[in-house]
């Protein structure tokens, strides 16, 4: 019997940006075929453009429902989405007009998820200043699918799958307590509640997709991990009773710990999934060990949605310098996520 493969839309990200060039790229790679039947969302025309940089020789088809589509690496199907007045938007500029077109693609791509269209979506990156001068105020994708699907417990984790730089066989995710906030608000932010909360996300996505339950390390927030009290005191007062419920609970989960000692751990391979605290603080490491193998994935979400873990790069956008290569891990990931069970 021949095996499954999902319908994956792709959105085009900010057409300003290098979205409709890692598309094009990872559309040539032909494991990407094996995986999964993928089909683009956007604007054809920035498709078209995107295929001309790279010289594939490839064919944009539009098509009006994801149940026309019929990719090959030869063939593009493209449902067609958005308004032709972001044909005018000049390459690497924030633009109203790109944010316009990257929002009207997330929308719709989530929508054909949530109605079953198709089983999984994977974005290219949009840039948030664009989306906010569109007039949609939302911090970026993470927030705005989760409000799209009605989503209040989700969280953003990058994932990076096992190899010289992960030694942990099923390798590592690392989730996020708060995501796009200020640093100064990550303190009103942190609660013994989100922690735990995050760690049951963090678990439920590795047992679906190990199969096994993860060994979960908990960041601390204060240098030396607060040191007694002497640096801070929210490792007493707030992590360390999260991290004794989340036992509690039945996660296997530890910590606090020093977050520079803990990644290197977790890279090593002593734990599976790490609750970073803050945005930086879990993004620094897995984008220094592997910016274009790690894969961001939405959690909580009743779709499956996974992007790439860089942005825009608006400064090289339709030079020909853009790397594909996250583009393919997060199609494959969306491919493996699509055909488990929920």
């Amino acid at each position: 019997m021949e095996e499954f493969k999902p319908l994956v839309a792709l959105t085009l990200g900010d057409p300003a940006g290098i979205g409709p060039e890692i598309i094009v790229g990872a559309w040539t790679e032909s494991i990407v075929h094996e995986w999964c039947r993928p089909l683009v969302v956007g604007h054809p025309e920035i498709l078209r453009r995107s295929v001309r940089l790279w010289r594939t020789g490839v064919r944009v088809e539009q098509i009006d429902s994801p149940g026309q589509a019929d990719p090959s690496p030869d063939v593009i199907p493209c449902l067609a989405c958005g308004s032709d007045d972001v044909l005018a938007v000049r390459p690497g500029a924030v633009d109203a007009r790109a944010g316009q077109a990257a929002y009207e693609a997330v929308v719709t791509a989530a929508g054909l998820a949530l109605d079953g269209h198709v089983q999984a979506i994977t974005t290219a990156p949009l840039n948030k200043a664009a989306l906010r001068e569109a007039g949609h105020h939302y911090p970026g994708h993470t927030e705005l699918l989760a409000a799209r699907c009605g989503s209040s417990d989700f969280a953003m984790m990058l994932y990076l799958g096992p190899g010289p730089l992960i030694r942990s066989p099923h390798g590592l995710a690392v989730v996020h307590v708060s995501l796009h906030a200020p640093l100064r608000r990550v303190f009103e932010l942190l609660t013994p509640e989100q922690i735990v909360a995050k760690a049951h996300l963090a678990d439920r996505f590795m047992r679906r997709l190990t199969g096994v339950q993860p060994r979960i390390g908990v960041a601390a927030l204060n240098p030396h991990a607060g040191e007694r009290g002497l640096f801070g005191t929210e490792e007493e007062q707030i992590i360390a009773p999260a991290v004794a419920r989340c036992r509690e609970e039945g996660l296997q989960a530890d910590g606090p710990f020093p977050v520079d000692t803990l990644m290197a751990q977790a890279c090593n391979g002593r734990f599976d999934a790490v609750v970073a605290l803050y945005h930086d603080q879990g993004h620094i490491t897995l984008k220094l060990v592997g910016m274009y193998q790690a894969v961001n994935v939405t959690l909580g979400l009743p779709i499956v949605r996974t992007s790439v873990a860089h942005g825009t790069a608006f400064d090289i956008a339709w030079k020909r310098r853009a790397e594909c290569g996250g583009m393919v891990e997060a199609i494959r990931v969306a491919s493996r996520l699509a055909k488990l069970p929920t």
